[in-house]
């Protein structure tokens, strides 16, 4: 067993200060109704041993991720509250910015990470290109990514300059442009953001600064971090794959397992 990396991605994310009650003050009954339903759900994964957040490391196969037949693990028994964590979690939305692949692919990998995380770098780098090229293109998989700053106001502001560059088009060039190797405090400074925008290709960079320090981003980060929060997302890089929980930066089999065990309950309607 390879030894695991130190770095940002084996910490706890930490809810700002005060933020729970904000976030009680916002939420209508349904929600609130809809939260408790889903954190019930993620109460069940921990005592089933597979809770989001647990990070395993980059060179430890996840409980879930074993091999197996389509058919076995279409048969696990976690199946249904995989599926209610996939409809809580999956947005679908044509248009996202923020996901690649089609609104109706029958696998939806959702991501949490922060810009900070090696990590999370490491799956950009390595796994994720595997992953467009075999399932995304093929129309199986979508991927949905979710800003989830863990790390403090360098990872905040690189969160919202993510968003921005989106807001042109750019998304997953500025993404890989930053994950490209592991940027830390000052790396991640508003200019050097921009020239990242730049070399990802946003022509706008006027346009990209005030939308990286407007209202909206910083509305829409933390739409992420809410979802994640809600349904129990404790570290970086965590994912959900057709709601099945991975926790780190696995190696590629262990996706390619979970969106096999994923197309396969997706194809046997559970």
């Amino acid at each position: 067993m390879s030894r695991t990396p130190s770095g940002p991605s084996s910490r706890p994310a930490k809810r700002p200060a005060g933020q729970s009650a904000k976030r009680k003050s916002a939420l209508t009954p349904r929600r609130l109704a809809a939260v408790g339903a889903v954190l019930a759900l993620v109460v069940a994964l921990v005592a089933a041993g597979i809770a989001l957040g647990e990070h395993s490391g980059s060179g430890t196969r996840h409980p879930s991720g074993s091999a197996g037949s389509d058919a076995a693990s279409a048969a696990d028994p976690q199946q249904k509250l995989y599926t209610e964590l996939d409809r809580a979690a999956a947005r679908r939305q044509d248009g996202d910015a923020l996901a690649v692949g089609k609104a109706d692919a029958p696998v939806v990998l959702v991501e949490y990470a922060d810009y900070q995380c090696s990590y999370c770098g490491k799956f950009t780098r390595d796994s994720q290109p595997e992953l467009i090229k075999k399932y995304v293109d093929e129309g199986v998989l979508r991927i949905e990514f979710r800003n989830f700053p863990i790390f403090g106001k360098d990872s905040e502001r690189a969160a919202r300059a993510s968003w921005a560059a989106g807001r042109q088009g750019k998304f997953w060039q500025f993404h890989d442009e930053v994950y490209a190797k592991t940027r830390k405090g000052d790396a991640l400074a508003e200019d050097k953001l921009t020239d990242m925008a730049r070399t990802a290709g946003v022509a706008d960079l006027d346009r990209f600064r005030a939308d990286l320090n407007g209202p909206e981003s910083e509305a829409a980060v933390k739409k992420d971090q809410e979802q994640g929060y809600s349904i129990g997302v404790k570290s970086t890089p965590s994912f959900l794959v057709g709601g099945q929980p991975v926790a780190g930066a696995q190696p590629l089999e262990v996706f390619e397992t979970a969106i096999a065990r994923a197309k396969a309950a997706k194809q046997s309607g559970k």
